[in-house]
């Protein structure tokens, strides 16, 4: 890793999902008491060797209390996402899942606290991974305060998680941070979704969209800080400064696709305004070389390379 040089016991819940992954592999060195969390054992080797706490936090939530035990932060990446294990099309039943293991986090993290009463042992903080959908097409720099507008459903599902982990924390005395994250490179639906015969959007400026983005690297450096930071905001948009349009990333690429002009309700562009995230990084104690590539302006050409190193590009 870049920054930070260790981290803060932690509980991943989603561990073995596509952010997780990412997570892995750029904190596998950290030398850190990382507690990953999954549902199924994995195949191969010990679970106990590679860290693994498997259980399903809704159904088990005993053994969610009990893996948190002991964690300076709970970071909620669980949930189906459209395209993934889950399928393209997520149910109601799946899509509610966002918030019910939300909630289970703060819950556990109750848990630790309470059961820790008398002690100096505090509550571990707790932060959501939510999603720039919740904007939906909302124009302009979006930042935190910018009303929710979401209109696809997955973008629904996350602002209702939203709204009832920020209720419930507050009802239990907790601190929780809601990561409004942008396009991951490498995992997103365009450099990740590619396949031979792709389609793209194109508006009437001659550009395909452009959304905020972030590098699955730098992501982890940014998740690896703020689990360290002692004090966070209640919601945080993550990404990298600046727009990059989807068909510059496929060209950066190497990956051929067409273009179509874009129906009425696409949406050109997400700029995520990330001044609050920028200011929060800067603020760590981190050695001044490292705060230029802390956050670095997005372009294709290093989103790119990010993604080819953690070898998350498809082949051509």
């Amino acid at each position: 890793m870049r920054f930070p040089p260790t981290l803060r016991p932690a509980l991943i819940l989603g561990g073995s999902g596509r952010i997780g992954g990412i997570l892995r592999h750029q904190w596998a060195s950290a030398g850190a008491d990382l507690r990953w969390q999954r549902r199924a054992r994995p195949d191969g080797a010990e679970t106990e060797v590679q860290g693994w706490h498997v259980f399903d936090p809704l159904a088990d939530p005993e053994a969610l209390a009990e893996a948190a035990r002991g964690a300076a932060a709970i970071l909620c990446l669980a949930g189906p996402v459209p395209g993934g294990a889950a399928g393209h099309d997520l149910s109601a039943r799946q899509l509610v899942q966002h918030r019910d293991l939300a909630l289970a986090a703060l819950e556990a993290a109750a848990h630790v606290r309470d059961a820790g009463a008398g002690t100096r042992t505090g509550a571990p903080r707790v932060l959501l991974a939510s999603s720039a959908a919740v904007y939906g097409a909302a124009p302009g720099s979006l930042s935190e305060d910018t009303p929710l507008a979401p209109v696809a459903p997955y973008g629904v599902t996350k602002a209702e998680m939203e709204q009832a982990a920020q209720a419930r924390a507050a009802e239990l005395g907790l601190g929780v941070t809601l990561l409004r994250i942008g396009n991951i490179a490498g995992i997103d639906a365009i450099l990740g979704g590619w396949q031979p015969g792709f389609c793209l959007d194109q508006f009437a400026d001659g550009q395909t969209p452009r959304r905020s983005y972030i590098g699955p690297r730098t992501l982890a450096d940014v998740l690896a800080t703020l689990i360290r930071c002692p004090d966070l905001p209640q919601v945080l948009n993550i990404a990298q400064p600046g727009l990059v349009a989807m068909g510059d990333l496929l060209q950066a690429a190497g990956l051929e696709f067409a273009r179509r002009p874009a129906p009425a309700q696409a949406i050109a562009e997400v700029q995520l305004d990330v001044t609050r995230l920028i200011g929060l990084l800067a603020a760590q104690p981190v050695p001044a070389a490292d705060l230029p590539a802390c956050l670095p302006v997005a372009t294709a050409a290093d989103l790119v390379a990010e993604a080819r190193v953690l070898d998350l590009l498809p082949n051509s």
